[in-house]
Formats: C-alpha cells, sequence, structure tokens
C-alpha cells in the first residue's frame, strides 16, 4: 500500500481531513479504499475522480452515513479548501536569540490543535520582534507508528518551544524528553497572533524558561525570575 509520504502535501491533507468525516475509518484505511480505484499517482488530479459510489464500496465493511461519505468525497476533490495551507518565509540567518516554536495546527494559520490528533505543526522562528513561518510538518505518517507521541514529539526536536490547545501528561512528559518547552491556551487563536505575543515577552520580560532557551546566561534568567515574583 502507498504510504502517506509519498503523496504530495496537499494530496494527503485531503486524505486526512476525509477520514475525519468518516467515524471509525483510519487514515491507513481510506487510503487503501482509495488505491483500489486509482490505478495512477494518487495525487489532486486522481483525487478528484473518486465518486460517493466507489468510496461506500470501499468502505463497505463499515457502516457509514450517506451523508459523511458526500462529505468525505466533497474534501477529496478539494472543495472549499482555499487558504488550507499558509505560506512559507524565508527562514532567519540566527544572530542569537533565535527560538524555533512548533504550533499544533488542523487548519491554515490557526492554533487550534490537540497534541496527539492535530494534522500538523505549523513550525515558526521568532528573531528580533520578527515572527515567519518556515516550515509546515504533517503528521498523517504519526498515524502509522507504534508510539504517536512519540513519534510526534521526535519530529519536533529541532524546536524549543510547543503551542497546544491540549496535550495529556504522558504526551507532555515526551515533549520534554525532546528538549521541547510545552505551553498550553485556553482557547482556539490566530497563530501569528500567539507568535507575536511571544515575541514581545521575549524582548520586554522573558520568563526564565524562555530565557534559558534564548541563551540568556543564569544570572539574567535570575533577574527576570526575581522581577515576575515582584509583580
Amino acid at each position: 500500500m502507498m504510504m502517506m509520504t509519498e503523496l504530495s502535501r496537499a494530496a494527503a491533507l485531503r486524505i486526512a481531513l476525509a477520514a475525519r468525516q468518516l467515524p471509525g475509518v483510519s487514515v491507513p484505511s481510506l487510503l487503501e479504499a482509495i488505491n483500489t480505484y486509482i490505478r495512477t499517482a494518487v495525487d489532486e488530479n486522481s483525487l478528484k475522480t473518486i465518486t460517493v459510489s466507489q468510496l461506500s464500496d470501499g468502505l463497505a465493511n463499515i457502516e457509514l452515513p450517506r451523508a459523511a461519505i458526500k462529505e468525505a468525497v466533497r474534501i477529496l476533490w478539494g472543495e472549499g479548501e482555499a487558504g488550507q495551507v499558509p505560506a512559507l518565509e524565508t527562514p532567519f540567518e540566527n544572530r542569537g536569540g533565535l527560538i524555533r516554536v512548533a504550533v499544533a495546527s488542523n487548519q491554515a494559520e490557526i492554533l487550534d490543535g490537540h497534541f496527539g490528533s492535530c494534522l500538523r505543526f505549523l513550525i515558526y522562528e521568532l528573531q528580533d520582534r520578527q515572527v515567519r513561518l518556515v516550515d509546515i510538518r504533517s503528521m498523517l505518517e504519526s498515524d502509522l507508528a507504534d508510539d504517536k507521541n512519540a513519534y510526534r514529539a521526535d519530529m519536533l526536536r529541532d524546536c524549543q518551544v510547543l503551542y497546544v490547545v491540549s496535550i495529556g501528561g504522558p504526551a507532555a512528559a515526551k515533549v520534554i524528553r525532546a528538549g521541547v518547552y510545552p505551553v498550553k491556551v485556553k482557547e482556539i487563536q490566530s497563530a501569528r497572533a500567539a507568535m507575536e505575543q511571544l515575541s514581545m515577552l521575549m524582548v520586554n520580560a522573558p520568563p526564565p524558561w524562555l530565557a534559558k532557551h534564548m541563551g540568556r546566561g543564569a544570572e539574567e534568567r535570575v533577574r527576570f525570575e526575581r522581577s515576575s515574583e515582584e509583580v
């Protein structure tokens, strides 16, 4: 069976989003059903040839609502996906104080993901009050891993901070062991706005954990910690 890593980013995203519309259907199961009817490469164009009847037959062993199958096919065709994949920006030249932040996301440039189930991580670089989106890492392959959370944590080892809407205790421990500091936010929000807020915090009053990742010395970190205690 074709692996998700062999697909284009857009095709893989469509398949993952379509699977979410089908109760009890995993991403690998949906891909297997699609491969039954697509004899050429599975890409954005060939996905448009999948019909509701074909998908229903390919998943005949699972009882699914007709409406859910129709919605899945609509997603496979790429309807309404404009703006789903934000444009990447040129990485910074590291002049010191640069940090890389992973943001759990399911759509566009939105911070709305649970660590263990988000479709992708948006990777931002922050330096000199500036924010740049430098990478988008699909997590579709994590569904095939023996330890999904360990796989995800390993994919973020070059980051210093992780922003999520939700993360469980065992998963957070794996993230920390990978050298990444997890931050849980209270509500869904713009990923870029959250990064801009963090960028200002870096300049004005970084907490000790952030100052450490920025390469600040121990004396400076103690000063920041004392300042926060006095507030």
